[in-house]
């Protein structure tokens, strides 16, 4: 785990929130290390923008604020026109590929993008996207060990819920792994196979 600020945005319902817990709640509990997270929603809140910042540290984090994300999670168009010009030069975007058309994407970005939503439609439950790209998160960056990540799933859904949320995970994860060409993920900002990896 290295220090990384955490951009995920999306509209209100697909659980976008809930992600950035799980991954601070992986690094920090299941990795050893530390995190925080803010979180901002629009006048409404179902169907309405939503985001939420989440700082990743194997030290203290002594500023609580994402100021240069170099990750992002956009899961709708709408995030992804109003968050992409402030991910960092060389950032990882990682994108729901049904929802959002990257355009105008910043020089030097990696864009990955993964059909998070039908993924979960055929799990049975739709609900499940936000696991899914959090699968997917994990084994494209490989900044958080998936163990972790897995673990932190499990003891944040629902109860009863843990084993299709375990699944969806698992979904993203393998999608992620054979996307990057590897049998594991790798570190956030690491060398990627461009040309079988990058998003059209």
């Amino acid at each position: 785990m290295k220090t990384t600020e955490i951009k995920i945005g999306g509209f209100g319902g697909q659980g976008v929130i809930m992600m950035g817990y799980v991954i601070g709640r992986a690094a920090s509990i299941y990795a050893g290390g530390h995190a925080t997270m803010t979180q901002a929603f629009g006048p409404e809140a179902r169907g309405s923008a939503c985001s939420s910042q989440v700082i990743i540290s194997p030290d203290p984090i002594l500023y609580p604020y994402v100021t240069l994300p170099e990750i992002m999670i956009l899961m709708s168009q709408e995030a992804y026109s109003k968050f992409s010009p402030e991910i960092a030069k060389k950032g990882i975007m990682l994108v729901e590929k049904d929802l959002v058309k990257p355009e105008k994407v910043k020089e030097g970005v990696e864009v990955y993008a993964v059909p998070a939503t039908r993924f979960a439609e055929e799990l049975g439950l739709k609900i499940v996207l936000n696991i899914v790209m959090l699968g997917f998160f994990t084994g494209v960056t490989g900044l958080i060990d998936a163990d972790s990540m897995r673990k932190a799933v499990e003891a944040s859904v629902p109860e009863g819920t843990e084993k299709k949320n375990l699944q969806a995970f698992e979904k993203g994860y393998q999608y992620g792994v054979e996307l990057m060409g590897k049998t594991g993920g790798t570190k956030a900002g690491g060398k990627k196979k461009k040309a079988a990896a990058k998003a059209k």
